[in-house]
């Protein structure tokens, strides 16, 4: 899942959430550096990017998308649900799309200062153009994975991944649809035990 799940799948917890939202950036034992609340957060994404890998959905959602896309077809598996998520976002919570990232941005900003640098780079960009919201439409997805793109090392094909789901939007949307429901079940058990 990419961002927007992983800040949705949080909940009400902002603790939580920034720690979710910033986990991909902290590595192995860095997250003893933080509150318990944030290190709990790392933890809860390292479940759910563990649990996203290996369910039997988005495995046959990678195995489509790596033909063509190699190493980097989970990259694009994940912006596809975000765009899912946040393109039926009103399905899915009470705060309409738009307010909800505004909330996000709020609460990731309050904490800028714990941001590892990298994402202290993207973030105020991420923010201002407003990354999450754009997620729902696919030129937003488009925009996101051209842009994934060009910091890749090899060449990725990301930039082309658009077309794909233009191309075969029912079939990645029923991908989404029997994995989510999966996956927000098991954050509900796994929070209560992290």
């Amino acid at each position: 899942m990419n961002f927007l799940a992983h800040a949705f799948l949080s909940g009400e917890e902002e603790e939580l959430l920034f720690g979710n939202f910033i986990a991909d950036a902290v590595k192995g034992k860095q997250q003893e550096l933080y509150v318990p609340g944030i290190a709990r957060g790392i933890r809860l994404h390292r479940l759910i990017d563990t649990f996203t890998d290996t369910h039997e959905v988005v495995s046959q959602t990678n195995a489509r998308l790596r033909a063509r896309y190699r190493k980097y077809a989970p990259v694009i598996s994940d912006m596809f649900f975000d765009h899912f998520l946040a393109s039926r976002f009103q399905h899915f919570a009470q705060l309409p799309l738009e307010e909800y990232t505004q909330r996000v941005y709020a609460i990731i900003n309050e904490r800028f200062e714990l941001l590892p640098p990298r994402m202290q780079a993207f973030f105020p960009h991420m923010a201002q153009h407003n990354w999450l919201l754009s997620y729902a439409q696919i030129s937003g997805v488009e925009q996101a994975l051209a842009g994934l793109s060009r910091r890749t090392s090899f060449v990725s094909g990301m930039e082309t991944a658009g077309e794909e789901l233009r191309e075969n939007y029912a079939l990645y949307a029923a991908d989404f649809a029997a994995f989510f429901p999966d996956l927000q079940t098991y954050v509900a058990q796994v929070k209560q035990q992290i």
